[in-house]
């Protein structure tokens, strides 16, 4: 699973590294939850950010809320799922981020929140899929998913699923319009656990409304009642 992460670059370094325009002002965002407006770049404008929100409804399913259970999406039925292959074959986009959050069990009521991130800070996309649909107020919603595989050693601490993480080379591939099936599943890989880094960090994360640079911050290792604990 990918229930929250975080995007803590400027506009400029943004540009930049994904060679593409944000014709809107960004902020730079270090608690990025489900059903928030957030910058990805899709096959169809590979050249510019647009904003959609995270968390998709089936497009069979017309005038319905953006739902949470729709936040992520399996590589491993994506491409044949009727609530996905579609997509998946026209409408696949990156999601911009330099790190992401899981809660690691430590005791049968406790859960320390951990930042998984690459070395250095480098900016990298998760892999998605986006959807076009009618709201309930006849209004027209863009909203994407995460697609996720079985979780590398280092992420089987906080669950069996992550998200996938692509460099350069990989969004090229995934965003040509192109790119055949066998490829574009060959690239739903988890990603190596030795190219990975990660770390305790506050518990004030777990508060959606929380959004401040401290939150990606390493800390000692705390519980959800934000008490030190020996566990790392």
């Amino acid at each position: 699973m990918c229930e929250r992460y975080s995007l803590g670059k400027t506009k400029q370094e943004l540009e930049s590294r994904f060679e593409a325009e944000m014709l809107e002002d960004f902020q730079t965002r270090y608690n990025i939850a489900p059903t928030q407006l957030v910058p990805i770049i899709t096959l169809n404008s590979p050249k510019g950010f647009s904003h959609f929100y995270w968390g998709v409804t089936p497009e069979f399913s017309k005038n319905k809320p953006v739902a949470l259970k729709f936040i992520n999406t399996k590589a491993e039925t994506v491409h044949l799922k009727a609530s996905s292959k579609n997509a998946f074959k026209r409408r696949r986009c990156i999601i911009p981020a330099d790190g992401y959050f899981g809660w690691k069990k430590v005791g049968k009521k406790t859960k320390i929140p951990h930042r998984f991130t690459l070395p250095d800070s480098e900016i990298f996309s998760f892999a998605g899929i986006w959807e076009e649909y009618e709201n309930d107020k006849g209004d027209i919603n863009h909203t994407f998913q995460i697609i996720t595989v079985e979780a590398n050693e280092m992420n089987q601490d906080v669950s069996d699923r992550m998200p996938v993480i692509f460099r350069r080379e990989q969004e090229k591939i995934w965003l040509d319009k192109f790119s055949q099936e066998e490829q574009l599943t060959a690239l739903l890989q988890p990603f190596p656990t030795e190219e990975m880094i990660s770390y305790p960090v506050s518990p004030m994360v777990n508060q959606i409304s929380v959004d401040a640079e401290f939150l990606i911050k390493r800390t000692g290792p705390m519980d959800q009642f934000g008490n030190y604990t020996l566990f790392g």
